[in-house]
């Protein structure tokens, strides 16, 4: 069976080297290769006597190699092995030695900087088994393929994995040869020299330099042409901004400049004059996003609410104090201390509200989700607007939200299903309602940690499946309390 595979690898070899093209690689001059490995000799070597094969043992060996141009080696080597004949019953036989010495024709199929080279080999050599129970065995022919792979590690040298089949060839008739040992080989090989000739030093060789007089430090293509990413002008590795913009004027450094500091360069600036600080898109024009006259970047109020009344500096003014700007209140003369709707105008406190003065909590049963997960079901939204309108209305005081269910499943997919759920209704509310600060909210989970009543009925557990707003800062919330009601006195 070992023939036959030995067979077709021989052939298989010979048909690669005579057809493959190799891939493009850089070969050293020189190498020189320290092997060991492991042999499996023919089971049709019967030696020292008739009814005896060789038992397969460890293999020891050195390559001496010349490059010749990319891809071709000539390399020669020998290898030594101490084994011994196995006898039919099983029993170990007579010593035996194994010399050999070979000559290869190397082609480098393919090469990658990184995950090394791929080569095949084919060529033949001489084998001599020895053993003081015998004469000597010596084929002065021998067929050898290989395949292997060179591996680099740094500083010239290269891990060298190798499978080669040594066909022992007959003196008569080679047709009969059916006599193939296998050889694994692992070890390291040492390269120097082979540096292809590079005048213009860009890392092309003459050969394949299409542009050979490149400038000393510009980037160049597979063909030693010099490449403009940016087309400035000023070649990759000499230009010193590589990414400008087309169109933009650059300097003999290909960087661009912009006389106006709007952050546009020269050349695609098309409002050059924009005055110093302003933000401008991005044809250098200067923008108002709020509409309040002010232009963006001078603006120090950069989210005036439209309609507002602004001063120079771009701020609005609220000269009642109610929170609601000038120019936009529609009650402008609101006693301090009342509460207002977003129009400036008085309002009365609700149930929640006051719940949230009282207990500093605000608690909601009604806010559901899609079934294990942390989707919001439309029925929620009007409590959560409902929440939403009274903390826009006290933006001093930090809320955390606190996600609860009841008992039912896992303790660590309810408390993560609990954070979820915390952390969508503060997403809802941030979305819904502008003004809320995400600072001003923290979420936490607590999975059915903290029970209203004993999980022992449907009923109990859709009171313990809730959603808190709990004040953290229950002393500013005091305070500002106590201050408004003296404002009212």
């Amino acid at each position: 069976m070992r023939l036959k595979h030995s067979l077709a690898a021989v052939t298989l070899a010979v048909t690669f080297l005579v057809l493959a093209r190799p891939a493009s690689a850089v070969n050293p001059s020189w190498s020189v290769s320290a092997l060991g490995g492991y042999a499996q000799f023919s089971d049709r070597m019967h030696y020292p006597a008739v009814a005896e094969s060789l038992a397969d043992a460890p293999i020891f060996g050195g390559r001496f190699a010349r490059g010749f141009g990319e891809y071709w080696v000539l390399e020669v080597g020998g290898l030594y092995a101490s084994t011994h004949s196995l006898r039919r019953n099983g029993a170990d036989g007579a010593d035996v030695t194994v010399l050999n010495v070979s000559g290869s024709l190397i082609a480098n199929l393919a090469a990658h900087d990184q995950w090394g080279t791929l080569y095949l080999a084919g060529g033949g050599g001489y084998n001599q088994y020895n053993s003081d129970a015998a004469s000597d065995d010596q084929h002065f022919g021998t067929f050898e393929a290989a395949v292997g792979w060179l591996i680099p590690v740094g500083g010239g040298a290269k891990l060298r994995l190798e499978a080669r089949n040594v066909l022992n060839v007959p003196k008569k008739d080679w047709t009969t040869a059916n006599q193939a040992d296998q050889h694994y080989w692992g070890g390291l090989t040492l390269g120097w020299g082979g540096k292809p000739k590079d005048t213009d030093v860009d890392g092309v060789p003459d050969k394949k330099d299409k542009c050979p007089n490149t400038p000393k430090g510009a980037v160049v293509d597979a063909t030693g042409c010099p490449t403009d990413g940016d087309g400035d002008g000023v070649y990759d590795g000499l230009d010193q901004c590589a990414g400008t913009p087309k169109g933009a004027a650059v300097d003999a450094k290909g960087c661009p400049s912009d006389a106006d500091g709007d952050g546009v360069y020269d050349g695609l600036d098309q409002c050059a004059d924009t005055p110093k600080g302003a933000t401008a898109d991005a044809k250098g024009c200067p923008s108002d996003s709020d509409g309040d006259g002010v232009l963006d970047g001078l603006d120090q109020c950069p989210n005036t609410q439209h309609g507002a009344t602004v001063d120079a500096k771009g701020c609005p003014s609220d000269s009642d104090g109610d929170g609601v700007m000038d120019g936009v209140d529609q009650c402008p003369n609101t006693p301090a201390g009342l509460k207002v709707d977003a129009n400036g105008c008085p309002i009365e406190v609700t149930e929640k509200e006051t719940e949230l003065l009282d207990t500093g909590m605000i608690r909601l049963q009604n806010v559901n989700f899609e079934t294990g997960k942390a989707s919001l079901l439309y029925e929620s939204y009007p409590a959560l607007d409902e929440v939403g309108a009274i903390l826009l209305k006290w933006p001093q005081l930090q809320i955390e939200i606190g996600g609860h269910t009841d008992s039912r499943g896992r303790a660590i997919k309810n408390q993560q299903l609990s954070e979820d759920r915390a952390q969508s209704v503060k997403q809802y509310l941030i979305d819904k309602f502008p003004g809320l600060a995400a600072a001003q909210i923290s979420v936490r989970g607590y999975g059915a940690n903290r029970p209203l009543v004993p999980n022992t009925s449907v009923l109990n557990m859709s009171k313990n499946r809730r959603v808190e707003f709990k004040v953290l800062n229950r002393d500013a919330l005091r305070k500002e309390i106590e201050r408004r009601k003296m404002l009212k006195k």
